[in-house]
């Protein structure tokens, strides 16, 4: 098995869920997997220019020598990447052009959620968290290369093992104005195909004993994941519905589990890994034990992804026993009422609260992560963020502990991208240039030299917003871009927008179509192949909440009966 990431070693060796999967499939009896990952330019040129295929790390053997090459799609961005690799590899990119067992090509990841775009490319995708699955597949596929069965014959049992979508037994059909008017399995094939997740996560796999990388990487660090899911309900956030239900470890556990892995690594930092670490139940005697574990050993404790109302004086000081860093969080938008429209439930007093208490602890530096393109949003919205961002700055004169030492605000912007499997898979992105009318209405209004702003480019998420919400129509568009030069496309220095534009008019496939339509209530979603567990009925009464202003309670105030703790075996709740 050769375990593909579409992205450089940096990157890919930074992905918890890849060491995960790495770990489970050698403990495997006649197993033997293998990392890959994508070639930096310069390599890939010499690699052409030699001769020299595509290869697996470990051993050196190409990749179109091994049994199943299996892709982890995080980001739609590096789908080029993807058909770029089997190119090097020497692997036919269409699935109908790989007529034998052997090689497979599969994936999973954050995208298999709306697996169509890479339909015509990939020979089956793995919906929702691998760990149980990825072993059930490999089973079968074992059984089938074993009694010499045809790659279709595999490909019809395969898809009895829940969680696994083959998009050759499925018929789509569209309408004349483009839209989907079915889609049809066949030969028993399930839909939709519910998502798998690791339903008792105390047991769940962590690799304590993993790979230590040959270079520095991105996350360089031990990473401690605590739970999966997201109980907050932000209605924009598609990896806080893909993931529910909601699955901690036990404190004992997560201790235990650290100490062996800074052993094992010899780290010097370690990170508390999960979509909103500060709602971990036991988060206070989690950090008194990993303290007393790493304080004596110098060894740093990061806590990223905390939430402006729940951080306390005692959590502040935790965090810089050891080593202090700047503190990042995320009010997504600078107006109250755009707040209760994406279900945020952060108020402005939560955050100049946190401010106040971060700065009197002697902090002075802080980052803000924004989006501009919000459903319903105004300008007074988008005014909204310059006043916020005066009112933190204010906090820090008023209350910080050394002011000799200057602050450093840093408010960051990123063009919406309304995701599959969230409310917000009706709305349309807001058009390139009003996205960049509204970064430079933001820009005139920050007038302090203590803050700076940072925007990230419209180009990129207008493609990505195409491709999260794309059909298998958008296929021979990737084909296209890639062969037409287009790799590493989450990278600044390899992204084409022309090229990718090109390909649109070539193929007479108009981008806007995806990205810039707002969806009919009653409309057929590509994505609708699959299911994360979320209703749709939920997914609806949430865009109409939205619209009215309306926020839903958390998940552990009171049940919103999204019907994701059905994934539980006897319909459980979701974790406390």
């Amino acid at each position: 098995m050769a375990l593909c990431f579409p992205d450089t070693y940096e990157i890919g060796m930074s992905n918890i869920g890849l060491r995960i999967l790495y770990s489970i499939a050698n403990e495997m009896p006649g197993v033997w997997c293998e990392r890959v990952f994508a070639p930096w330019g310069d390599m890939e040129e010499e690699m052409r220019r030699a001769g020299i295929p595509l290869y697996a790390l470990e051993s050196g053997d190409p990749v179109s020598m091994f049994d199943i090459i299996a892709f982890s799609l995080g980001y739609e961005m590096a789908y080029t990447s993807v058909l770029n690799m089997l190119d090097l590899a020497g692997v036919p990119l269409r699935a109908a052009d790989r007529t034998a067992l052997t090689p497979l090509v599969i994936a999973g990841g954050t995208c298999a959620y709306n697996p169509e775009p890479m339909a015509d490319f990939i020979d089956l995708f793995i919906v929702g968290e691998g760990e149980e699955v990825n072993s059930e597949l490999i089973a079968v596929y074992t059984e089938a290369r074993d009694k010499g069965l045809s790659k279709e014959e595999f490909l019809r049992r395969a898809a009895q093992i829940p969680g696994i979508y083959v998009p050759s037994l499925y018929t789509v059909s569209y309408k004349e104005d483009g839209t989907i008017a079915s889609i049809s399995p066949w030969d028993g094939a399930p839909y939709p195909v519910l998502k798998r997740i690791a339903e008792d996560f105390e047991k769940a796999p962590y690799p304590v004993q993993t790979i230590i990388p040959s270079t520095e990487i991105v996350h360089d660090r031990t990473a401690l994941e605590l739970f999966r899911g997201c109980m907050r309900g932000c209605r924009f956030c598609q990896a806080g519905f893909a993931y529910r239900p909601v699955r901690a470890r036990s404190a004992q556990l997560l201790t235990q589990q650290a100490k062996e892995a800074l052993e094992f690594s010899g780290y010097d930092e370690m990170t508390l890994a999960s979509l909103s670490t500060s709602d971990y139940r036991q988060l206070g005697p989690l950090c008194d034990a990993l303290l007393e574990y790493c304080t004596p050993r110098k060894v740093s404790l990061s806590l990223p992804s905390l939430r402006a109302d729940n951080f306390s004086v005692e959590l502040m000081e935790k965090v810089q026993a050891v080593r202090k860093t700047g503190l990042t969080f995320a009010p997504e938008a600078g107006s109250q009422r755009l707040r209760d429209v994406i279900n945020k439930n952060v108020t402005e007093e939560d955050l100049i609260e946190t401010c106040k208490i971060a700065f009197e602890g002697g902090w002075s530096a802080v980052k803000l992560y924004f989006m501009l393109g919000l459903p319903t949003e105004t300008d007074e919205d988008v005014l909204a963020i310059a006043e916020l961002s005066e009112k933190v700055l204010q906090t820090w004169k008023k209350h910080a502990k050394n002011k000799s030492r200057g602050v450093r605000i840093t408010v960051s912007t990123s063009c919406f991208v309304p995701k599959p499997h969230t409310p917000f898979q009706w709305a349309s992105q807001v058009p390139m240039e009003e996205y960049r009318r509204r970064v430079e209405l933001l820009r005139g209004a920050i007038k302090s030299r203590a803050i700076t702003y940072n925007w990230h480019h419209p180009e990129t998420s207008y493609i990505e917003a195409v491709l999260s919400r794309g059909d298998r129509r958008l296929g021979a568009v990737l084909e296209r871009v890639q062969k037409n030069g287009a790799k590493l496309d989450a990278w600044e220095e390899y992204f084409s927008f022309d090229r990718w534009m090109e390909a649109f008019s070539a193929l007479d496939i108009d981008p806007d179509f995806y990205a810039g339509r707002k969806r009919d209530e009653n409309e057929i979603f590509p994505w609708s192949v699959t299911s994360v567990g979320v209703t749709h009925a939920f997914f609806r009464k949430e865009w109409e909440a939205a619209h009215q202003g309306v926020i839903s309670p958390d998940c552990r105030v009171s049940c919103t009966g999204c019907g994701a703790a059905s994934l539980l075996k006897g319909g459980g709740r979701c974790d406390e």
